[in-house]
């Protein structure tokens, strides 16, 4: 048998003669010469890290940009489209930027950047990158230049890790302890960045392997970018909550001797998001909304969905409040813009390009067009598609204009034939009864892969897999078939997303090793209603069936009075206090989340007296025998052979 490394049937291939026609094209349709963003991406540089290596106190390393050398090439190699391979590129610049006086940046150690605004006395930052250990070595490298400094606050633009997750390494424990340094954020910011990954955050996090390809070897036949930036940072994420929440557009901030004046952006990249303007520097800051690229309406890994209408609204708002001053754009992903002609036009075409993908998506809906039809038939103006910032490095026009359609009217398209459609397996059997078996499927789908017509071979090679998983020439030709399409993407999450695929196919999914359904700190920063709609999710409904459980919780740190309650299968609770509660349960919230995170036993709690019951106690821990544990990787690209759970 064929070592699986080296099984040549294994191994990345070459760009398909299809593929190479086609990125050779899109490098004659694009206008290459235009090297402005090369310019702005290296302008203002100071210093950087050896290849922009973070590591942690062990010595382990959580961020580098080492393994991306194959990017300083000119050209890009068939095997990756011309347009991705220039955002790539872009994206390789890092280290401590200069961006105007008073105003710096870190880029490239991280997905994010970190901005830095010196105030009076001290340095407001500006998000904290995803890591303690990033977020540290990043301030570290502009003390190192601009003199060792206090931090005078902290400013969250918006929900996502990748803005919050280093705070501990900017903030000190006393910082955090005495609430000296101010921690801003946008109104809700808690709700949502504590919830938006939790209650389906297991398949979020799995999905996200899809997205960001951190599985995927670096290299011209791998990954080779995220549209955003290089890959999510590892290293330790902590969240530490805000103490000023912004409320509204037009609310301003007086720190450290600057004026911020802040407007709110919520629904559009993030749920609770805030842009905010320098009126002393002239800077406005558009948080995550105007970046260099398409950004995503619906990520891969999962999210509700975005609102394109608003987030065109905003824009719109900014361009109006601050077009006619602003003289720099900062984004806290990417490089500035400089001047305020370009600000404005930069400002505009992301403006444009989100109203009119919205716009005309709602159009082709109203002309009764399907999602996929939509996706097929939309072109974006010559104005907007020769724009390198309007580019779907991270969100394709493809799939928002999808986004936009479940957004609007939701999965169902009212054709009944995909009211009730089989299951994958189910399908997979069905269809290939229909054509007559897997050989003659595999015989066609070799001729129309011979001839680059890759998307009807996934999708055919698709149903073969799931009817038939152990089928290897199935399963290596529809490998073979992602790949290809990978190889075309100028969208770096399709690149990821079709790459992992192959790889998954050929060799199987990643081993990597099970963890906590939630962390310590997620547990801490959810409010305790939060924690018991956790529990309903996890709650396996059919062991429940038959059974009531009814349960009191007194907190005596909070006060809080709370009734859960299991009945119907259904884990609901309420304020107040139950009388036919089987028992009354008074601890702290310290002690609840060990409860929640199964580190302790009630009866063990009980025992060293955590927690104070009246009735009978024990129905708690009847209760979490009936919890779920979700593993950490299911099958995507073939049948779950674990099976439901029951």
């Amino acid at each position: 048998m064929n070592d699986p490394q080296t099984d040549p049937r294994k191994l990345p291939k070459d760009a398909h003669p299809a593929v190479a026609a086609s990125n050779a094209a899109m490098l004659a349709a694009l206008p290459f010469e235009d090297r402005q963003d090369y310019e702005d991406a290296s302008r203002g540089f100071i210093e950087t890290l050896p290849d922009a290596t973070v590591t942690n106190a062990q010595g382990r390393v959580v961020w580098t940009l080492k393994p991306y050398g194959f990017l300083s090439s000119d050209s890009a190699p068939p095997t990756v489209n011309p347009s991705l391979w220039r955002q790539s590129q872009l994206n390789m610049n890092h280290g401590l930027f200069e961006v105007c006086d008073r105003v710096y940046q870190v880029r490239g150690l991280d997905i994010a950047n970190m901005t830095l605004i010196e105030g009076d006395t001290g340095v407001i930052v500006i998000d904290t990158l995803t890591s303690t250990e990033g977020a540290r070595a990043g301030l570290e490298l502009y003390f190192k230049h601009r003199g060792r400094r206090p931090v005078t606050a902290v400013i969250y633009t918006h929900t996502h890790t990748d803005h919050w997750g280093g705070a501990r390494g900017v903030l000190s424990d006393e910082d955090i302890s005495s609430g000296r340094v101010p921690i801003i954020a946008p109104n809700l910011f808690m709700e949502f960045a504590v919830s938006e990954n939790v209650i389906a955050g297991n398949a979020m996090l799995r999905r996200a392997q899809y997205q960001f390809g951190p599985f995927i070897p670096r290299g011209t036949r791998g990954q080779v970018d995220c549209g955003l930036g290089k890959s999510m940072a590892a290293g330790t994420v902590a969240l530490v909550a805000p103490t000023d929440l912004v409320m509204a557009t037009g609310d301003k901030r007086m720190i450290d001797g600057l004026e911020f004046v802040f407007q709110m952006a919520p629904e559009s990249e993030a749920p609770a998001e805030f842009h905010f303007y320098l009126p002393q520097l002239k800077v406005l800051n558009m948080a995550e909304n105007a970046t260099h690229n398409f950004h995503n309406l619906l990520p891969f890994r999962g999210s509700e969905v975005r609102n394109a209408l608003a987030w065109s609204g905003y824009l719109s708002e900014a361009l109006q409040m601050w077009g006619d001053d602003a003289e720099v754009l900062v984004g806290q992903h990417h490089w500035p813009v400089w001047g305020k002609a370009r600000v404005q036009t930069h400002l505009k075409q992301q403006r444009d390009l989100y109203k009119f993908v919205h716009d005309q998506t709602l159009r082709m809906i109203n002309h009764g067009m399907t999602a996929s039809e939509i996706a097929e038939a939309i072109r974006m103006p010559e104005s907007l598609e020769g724009a390198w910032h309007t580019r779907g490095y991270y969100g394709h026009v493809r799939h928002n204009v999808k986004a936009i359609y479940q957004r609007t009217l939701g999965w169902y398209d009212s054709n009944p034939a995909h009211l009730d459609p089989l299951p994958p397996v189910a399908l997979g059997k069905g269809l290939l009864a229909y054509m007559g078996g897997a050989e003659r499927v595999l015989a066609k789908a070799r001729d129309d892969f011979a001839a680059g017509e890759f998307r009807i071979v996934a999708e055919v090679l698709n149903h073969v897999v799931f009817a038939e998983p152990h089928n290897e020439p199935a399963r290596l030709l529809l490998a073979d078939t992602y790949e290809q399409l990978g190889y075309a993407s100028e969208s770096a999450t399709w690149r990821n997303a079709y790459l992992f695929g192959a790889q998954e196919l050929r060799h199987g999914m990643p081993k990597v090793p099970s963890r906590s359904p939630i962390s310590n700190d997620t547990v801490r920063a959810l409010h305790t209603g939060q924690l018991f709609e956790y529990l309903g999710v996890r709650l396996n409904g059919p062991k429940a069936e038959g059974k009531t459980i009814i349960l009191n919780w007194e907190f005596t740190d909070s006060g809080d009075r709370l009734v859960l309650n299991l009945e119907n299968c259904a884990l609901t609770h309420m304020s107040g206090h139950a009388a036919d509660a089987d028992a009354t349960l008074t601890l702290d919230r310290k002690a609840f989340n060990e409860l929640v995170l199964q580190t302790s036993t009630m009866s063990d709690a009980m025992k060293v007296g955590k927690v104070r019951a009246v009735g009978d106690a024990s129905r708690f821990d009847e209760l979490m025998t009936l919890m779920d544990d979700f593993e950490r990787m299911f099958e995507i690209v073939e049948p779950r052979t674990r099976g439901e759970r029951a």
